[in-house]
């Protein structure tokens, strides 16, 4: 009687025990088997299309290339020019070439991948660096060094007299030749602090002069490091560089950095024949007032993404492409890592020598004309062939 009054849940709690079984059997079997997962799928990083640098066709270009070849011929023989022209108006090349060695011991010649050092012109990266930084509201123009090294010895200097050169500071060139005793070439970290106690006086009290500075722009490389967190060449490459798409170009410190495929070695012309390599010096670890490496077809790229808006906002390249002033309200010849022309050639450019590269960026406003010239022989008359360049384009070539 007991088990007829409960036989439905007996019943229940059988079902229950025999579900109970077969679950234990099965998981207890499955510890056996592997398991197979699915490797997850890898999409490809997407790649940023490239950057459309537009070009002349050769039937337009013809005549004025031809009188640019041989003016390219002339120069490397009677002058001994060893570099690279490239020649772009309205926001298009119309002319790119090289002439001459790269390697003289080897005799291996010049090609359009031969990545000189731009000298003085990397002076503009470091401004167009500072001015990034200004547009994140991670610095002010109006900050001082001391903002960001409380022991740099030279109060009241800001990052605009860095950039225009009327900080007054003195030559790390000097510094580093009469006072480092170490055998490596020091770094930027390593001469700011050296700055520290080097005992060395400022030329006047920041603002009140114009004084082109070396010292200046290693100072806001120096700044970059700080606020970024990371290189200065680490900075570029993934703010400058990378975004432009400018694939051979890079920041180099003598004896920290490897030398890299195609990176050309500076010469000097001995007794009329013979070419010299030109070593490093104790100066040339520091980067920022120097040190960029580049080809003439990235340069133009650099030149192009600013002059387009693919850099900087329009407000700040008026900045950097503006006169800088003194306390007294003179105007300086100088913008922000660009040197400002005159009222009578409106033009926006940089020279630069070092250790046997001399450089020259141009770009004349009315004409929408840019020059470019790479050597990398101690050639001196760059100033000059900037401007047989301008005219031979503004005689020949008509669209």
């Amino acid at each position: 009687m007991y088990l007829k009054k409960y036989s439905k849940e007996i019943s229940l709690l059988l079902l229950l025990l025999v579900c109970v079984f077969f679950f234990i059997t099965k998981t207890t079997a499955s510890k056996d088997v592997l398991l197979v997962t699915k490797e997850p799928i890898l999409l490809p990083l997407k790649e940023e299309p490239p950057i459309l640098i537009e070009r002349y066709s050769e039937k337009v270009t013809k005549n004025v290339s031809h009188k640019l070849d041989l003016l390219l011929k002339r120069i490397n023989k009677r002058h001994d020019f060893n570099g690279a022209i490239l020649v772009a108006k309205n926001e298009k090349i119309l002319y790119s070439n090289q002439i001459g060695i790269a390697d003289f011991k080897k005799k291996i010649p010049l090609n359009k991948e031969s990545v000189f050092q731009l000298a003085s012109v990397s002076k503009q990266f470091t401004a167009a660096a500072i001015m990034l930084l200004n547009e994140q509201n991670k610095v002010k123009l109006t900050d001082t060094v001391n903002a960001y090294f409380p022991c740099f010895p030279f109060k009241n200097v800001t990052i605009k007299n860095l950039l225009n050169h009327t900080s007054g500071l003195p030559k790390y060139f000097w510094v580093a030749e009469h006072k480092w005793l170490k055998k490596k070439p020091p770094t930027n970290s390593e001469m700011m602090e050296f700055l520290e106690s080097s005992n060395v006086q400022r030329y006047f009290k920041p603002g009140r002069n114009f004084d082109y500075s070396n010292t200046g722009y290693f100072v806001l490389a120096s700044i970059v490091e700080k606020v970024s967190g990371t290189s200065f060449s680490s900075f570029l490459k993934s703010n400058i560089f990378e975004p432009l798409q400018m694939k051979q170009s890079y920041v180099y410190s003598f004896e920290n950095d490897s030398i890299k495929e195609d990176q050309l070695i500076g010469y000097r012309l001995y007794r009329g024949w013979r070419h010299l390599k030109i070593r490093g010096t104790v100066n040339d670890a520091i980067v920022g007032d120097k040190n960029v490496y580049t080809t003439a077809e990235d340069l133009y790229k650099w030149t192009h993404g600013l002059s387009t808006g693919k850099l900087l906002s329009k407000e700040s390249l008026a900045l950097m492409y503006s006169k800088g002033e003194t306390v007294y309200g003179r105007k300086v010849p100088y913008g922000l890592g660009f040197r400002i022309g005159s009222k009578r050639e409106k033009s926006i450019y940089h020279y630069g020598k070092w250790n046997g590269f001399s450089t020259g960026l141009t770009k004349y406003l009315e004409d929408d004309l840019v020059v470019i010239v790479l050597e990398h022989t101690s050639y001196n008359a760059m100033r000059s062939l900037t401007k047989k360049i301008r005219k031979i384009v503004s005689e020949n070539f008509v669209i």
